[in-house]
C-alpha cells in the first residue's frame, strides 16, 4: 500500500538513501525486552511517538472523510501499511548474541493512536530463533539509513522484564559519535556516510541495551 508518500518514503524507507543523510522524522520511543519462563527472550515491547509534523502529514494523507482526525479504521489502515512495509527492515530492530544478529517475526498487529497532535505506534516483535539468556545480547532500534531519528529519551525507556534477568546485569549504551569514527576509521569510509545503507555500520551510533548473564 502506497497511500502516503512521507509514509511510504520516509518511514518505509522507499526513497534514494542518498538523499537521507540526516533525520527527517523523530521519534521518541521505548523499549522493553521480555524475558520468558524457560530463560529466553519472549518478545520485544515497542512503543514510538512521531512528530507532530510527521504525525499531521500522515493525518492528512489517511483522513478519507476529511474531517483532520483519524477514526479507527484509518488508524488500522496506518498500522497495516506499516506492518506490511516495514518487514523488509526487521522493524528497525537490532537484536544479537554472541555477535550474532538475530531478525524478528512479522508483528500480529501494530496499534496506531493519534494524540495531541502526535502519532503513537505499540506493538511487540518475538526473535526469529530462540535467544537464551547466555553471554551477551544486545538489543536496539536504529533506521539504517538515517532517515528516521529514533531517540530514548531516558536511559529507562531501555527496559527488562521478567524474572529471567535477575543473573543478568544489563546497561543502556549511548555511544560517542567522535569516539566511534576514532575507533572505526577504515570501516567508516566516505561511501557510507554518502550511502549510509551501503554498509550497515550505523548501529555503531545507536543507542542499545546490553544484556550478560
Amino acid at each position: 500500500m502506497k497511500r502516503s508518500t512521507l509514509l511510504t518514503a520516509g518511514l518505509l524507507l522507499l526513497a534514494p538513501a542518498t538523499a537521507f543523510a540526516h533525520p527527517h522524522i523523530f521519534v521518541e520511543a521505548r523499549l522493553e525486552v521480555v524475558a520468558a519462563p524457560d530463560g529466553s527472550i519472549q518478545e520485544l515491547r515497542n512503543v514510538w511517538r512521531f512528530d507532530e509534523v510527521f504525525s499531521s502529514s500522515v493525518v492528512m494523507d489517511f483522513d478519507k472523510n476529511t474531517d483532520l482526525k483519524l477514526e479507527p479504521n484509518e488508524l488500522a489502515e496506518v498500522g497495516k501499511t506499516v506492518r506490511d512495509s516495514l518487514a523488509d527492515y526487521d522493524y528497525y530492530m537490532n537484536l544479537t548474541i554472541n555477535g550474532k544478529n538475530i531478525t524478528v517475526q512479522k508483528p500480529d498487529i501494530i496499534h496506531v493512536d493519534y494524540k495531541e497532535g502526535q502519532l503513537l505506534m505499540f506493538f511487540a516483535v518475538k526473535p526469529v530463533e530462540k535467544m537464551q539468556l547466555k553471554g551477551k545480547l544486545t538489543f536496539g532500534v536504529y533506521d539504517p539509513t538515517l532517515y528516521t531519528s529514533i531517540d530514548f529519551p531516558t536511559d529507562n525507556e531501555l527496559a527488562i522484564v521478567g524474572d529471567g534477568f535477575k543473573a543478568c546485569k544489563h546497561a543502556v549504551v549511548r555511544p560517542d559519535a567522535d569516539e566511534v569514527i576514532s575507533e572505526n576509521k577504515q570501516s567508516l569510509t566516505d561511501a557510507f556516510f554518502n550511502d549510509p545503507t551501503g554498509t550497515n555500520m550505523s548501529k555503531l551510533f545507536a543507542t542499545r541495551l546490553e544484556v550478560t548473564c
